[in-house]
C-alpha cells in the first residue's frame, strides 16, 4: 500500500501559477554552459582568423554526415516542443511519445557523431585546429550526452503518471536544457562546417 501511495505521490515541482525552483537552477546551468561555448568558439575564431586557410584541415569538413545530423538535432527538439505542449495539456500519452521520440533521435545524433569522429584524418593531437575541433565537438557530446539522461528520466516519470496538466514543470525545464543543447550544436555547426566554406 505505501508503494502505491509512493509512486501517486507528485513531485515538488511548484504549483500553478509560481515558477518552480528548477527553473532557476537550469536558467543558471545554461547561461554558464553557454559562456563555455562562447569562449571555446572564440579560441576557434581567434585562431582561424591568425592562421587563416592554411589553419584549416584538408579537405575542408564535410556536410555528408553533419549536414543530416544537424536535421536530426532540430527534429529532436521539434519533438520535445510537442511533448511539453502535450504535458501541459496532461495528455501524458503523447507526451511520452514526444521525449521517446527526442531521446532515439539523440541517440542517433550521437552515433553518426561517433562515426564522424572516425572519419576524421586527424586527431585532438595532431594540430591546433584538431585539438579545438575534438574539444568543441567533445564537450557539446558531453552535453548531448547529460540531456539524454535527463530524457530518459522525464520519460520514466512520465510513464509513472508523475505529471498532469497541473504538475508538468520537469519536462518543461527538460525541454529548455534540451533545446540549449540544439541551438549550441547550430553555432558550432555554422562555425566548425560552414564557416570554412565561405572564403
Amino acid at each position: 500500500m505505501s508503494d502505491t501511495v509512493h509512486l501517486q505521490a507528485p513531485l515538488p515541482t511548484g504549483s500553478v501559477g509560481k515558477l518552480a525552483n528548477g527553473w532557476f537552477g537550469m536558467i543558471a546551468l545554461v547561461a554558464t554552459e553557454g559562456a563555455l561555448f562562447a569562449y571555446l568558439l572564440f579560441s576557434y575564431f581567434y585562431f582561424d582568423v591568425q592562421y587563416g586557410r592554411s589553419w584549416l584541415p584538408d579537405p575542408l569538413p564535410a556536410f555528408r554526415l553533419s549536414g543530416p545530423n544537424t536535421a536530426i538535432l532540430v527534429v529532436s527538439s521539434l519533438t520535445m516542443v510537442w511533448a511539453e505542449r502535450a504535458a501541459r495539456r496532461g495528455a501524458n500519452g503523447r507526451a511520452a511519445l514526444g521525449i521517446a521520440l527526442s531521446f532515439v533521435l539523440g541517440l542517433v545524433f550521437v552515433g553518426i557523431q561517433l562515426m564522424e569522429w572516425k572519419d576524421k584524418t586527424f586527431n585532438y593531437a595532431s594540430s591546433s585546429y584538431g585539438s579545438l575541433y575534438f574539444l568543441i565537438t567533445g564537450f557539446h557530446m558531453a552535453h548531448v550526452v547529460a540531456g539524454l539522461l535527463v530524457l530518459a528520466a522525464l520519460l520514466a516519470w512520465t510513464l509513472l503518471g508523475y505529471f498532469d496538466a497541473r504538475r508538468h514543470a520537469p519536462v518543461s525545464i527538460g525541454a529548455l536544457y534540451w533545446h540549449f543543447v540544439d541551438v549550441v550544436w547550430l553555432c558550432v555547426f555554422f562555425s566548425l562546417y560552414v564557416t570554412p566554406h565561405l572564403r
